[in-house]
């Protein structure tokens, strides 16, 4: 199994480990490269400015972060086009379908930037060319782009050698993306100039550019037939496909956790009032939940205290519910032994009751969670994690308002290899979880706008002085709130809190979407409306980051799903500037 990912940043730790891998299959599948034009190619990333063109790092690693691709594409903004530069395998992965899979990704990336193409050079098929003992390699390569349409472009000169002792001189080779072929000569000439020009600055004079671009007359140069296949094979990509549309993922093992008890409001009911309502906008498409190791979720938790919500989980009989009564001074080395006692040493309230299937509704929720974070790693703009039971109670060692894991802070943490993260938490109670988790970091980003503690659960911590300590100082920040407020009063607060997210600038930005905010809403106090929740849905979509919703609160099922539908019609309109 293999992840498909952009690399925007060469300077976050572990996209230097994959650039550097990237470098060792270049200079074992391209032996001739000069080392200077490899290593070259990190500051390529970091400068598009003084090149004239992007640089588009899109990697295939595996799930121990190893490298088995890559592909580099230029974007040559002025032009319109993309020339892709390498794409290449680690030595003994030709048949994984990894190159398959890292093209078809380049196609979606060329589409999105709404170019006219993807250009790129390959040896050629003809042993007047090339020495024979390249032609089958270079016959199969030509065969893997005719899968796509792209072909050589014929009756030119860019075939002609630099240099007389030059041999295999490759072709140029255009992919249309599914179009017909319709460039003009003035058009083809300009993209070879600036191919030659910039991909090549110190190998090609100006006479041989001169040369090759003249060769290119109007009626004289066409895509060759096809050779290799009488006709493309149907590409349709989800990733394109569904570029303007929100992936949705569920969790669908969440109705095994039902507690039916009178006055339990973490219900699966939670889950069908939105999936009603939000199916009917045709803004979302379902992606299926992937599994990961339990390491990412200890990575955040104590082992202890996840041990311990595994064991006494497995340990109860169908339909008992254990709730936490007894609730000691924590003392590390002299922890209850009952298990039914323990509940209370991990966790801070008596309504979060412990049952034989709340470990796998939480651990299902937590690849729910990992599973749009990977989205958000390998390119999609917006996902939206619909889970139960949720999670920013939880902190590192408890866990309580119906929390047991905290699937925002194991998703950032996750991704905090990958770039800075922002959490912003708009559920009605405070996010305790995720800033008892980040306090002391400065690479997390973690704000909440919250009832005030005074009032409002968990009413120990979401107190405006807590800024964060340490290398976190600062990175904290709360919004405490008066018992009863409307829009007016939420939406500048709203509007603080996303000034603080732009000077953080974030890689990525995880949003704890709590709807607890609601008029009527069971736990909560303050009155917003369907109209409201579309307004804070459009200043969201505003924001130029990806995006990873989670579900957390929102009780009031008669409106929860209006009120969900209302804030991502906002969202929609506002992120892929499209009214529906």
């Amino acid at each position: 199994m293999f992840r498909i990912r952009q690399i925007s940043d060469a300077l976050v730790t572990a996209n230097q480990n994959a650039v550097n891998q990237v470098f060792d299959i270049i200079r074992e599948q391209f032996p001739d490269e000069r080392e200077d034009k490899i290593v070259e190619i990190a500051e390529h990333l970091t400068d598009p400015l003084r090149h004239k063109y992007t640089t588009i790092l899109i990697v295939a690693e595996d799930g121990r972060l190893n490298i088995r691709g890559f592909c580099l594409l230029l974007y040559m903004p002025d032009k319109k086009f993309c020339f892709l530069d390498y794409i290449a395998t680690k030595p003994g992965r030709t048949s994984s379908g990894i190159g398959g899979a890292l093209y078809e990704r380049v196609r979606e990336e060329a589409r999105l930037l709404n170019t006219v193409g993807i250009f790129m050079e390959c040896l050629p098929d003809d042993p007047l060319l090339c020495n024979e003992r390249y032609i089958e390699q270079n016959k199969s390569r030509l065969a893997f782009y005719e899968r796509y349409g792209a072909r050589p472009i014929t009756g030119t000169a860019y075939e002609t050698p630099v240099n007389s002792g030059d041999d295999c001189p490759p072709y140029l080779v255009f992919d249309s993306l599914d179009k017909e072929f319709s460039l003009t000569a003035t058009e083809l000439r300009a993209i070879v100039r600036v191919i030659l020009e910039r991909r090549y600055p110190d190998y090609c004079p100006e006479s041989y550019i001169s040369m090759v671009v003249s060769s290119i007359e109007e009626g004289n140069f066409r895509l060759r037939d096809f050779r290799y296949r009488k006709k493309t094979l149907p590409v349709e990509t989800l990733f394109y496909k569904n570029k303007d549309k929100i992936a949705l993922i569920i969790n669908d093992k969440h109705i095994i956790h039902h507690v039916r008890e009178i006055g339990y409001l973490e219900a699966p009911v939670r889950i069908q009032s939105i999936m009603k309502e939000i199916e009917k906008t045709g803004m979302f498409f379902p992606v299926q939940v992937n599994n990961y190791s339990e390491s990412h979720i200890t990575a955040v938790h104590s082992k202890k205290y996840v041990e311990y919500f595994k064991k006494v989980c497995e340990n109860l009989p169908e339909g008992k519910s254990v709730y936490p009564y007894v609730f000691p001074i924590r003392n590390a080395s002299r922890t209850p032994a009952d298990l039914s006692v323990l509940a209370g040493y991990y966790c801070i309230d008596t309504f979060t009751p412990l049952n034989k299937n709340a470990f796998l509704a939480a651990r299902r929720t937590v690849n729910c969670a990992l599973t749009g974070a990977d989205l958000l790693l390998e390119g999609r703009e917006a996902v939206y994690a619909l889970v139960r039971p949720p999670g920013h109670h939880a902190e590192k060692e408890v866990f309580g308002g119906f929390c047991y894991f905290n699937n925002a802070a194991i998703a950032a943490n996750y991704m905090s290899d990958y770039g800075r993260i922002a959490i912003l938490d708009v559920d009605y109670h405070h996010g305790n979880g995720q800033q008892q988790i980040f306090y002391n970091r400065k690479d997390v980003l973690t704000i909440s706008i919250h009832g005030h503690p005074s009032f409002a659960f968990p009413y120990f911590s979401g107190f405006s002085e807590e800024k964060g300590d340490g290398e976190g100082l600062h990175f904290n920040l709360n919004f405490p709130l008066k018992e009863k407020i409307n829009e007016n009063e939420y939406l500048p607060v709203l509007t603080k809190a996303i000034r603080a997210v732009k000077r953080f600038n974030p890689d990525y930005l995880i949003v704890c979407l709590g709807l607890d905010t609601a008029k009527g809403d069971p736990t909560g106090s303050w009155s917003l409306t369907a109209a409201d929740f579309r307004k804070n849905g459009e200043l969201l979509g505003q924001l130029p980051y990806q995006v990873l919703f989670i579900q957390e609160g929102g009780y009031r099922n008669r409106s929860l799903g209006i009120n969900a539908r209302n804030f991502f019609e906002g969202f929609w309109k506002a992120k892929f500037n499209n009214a529906k």
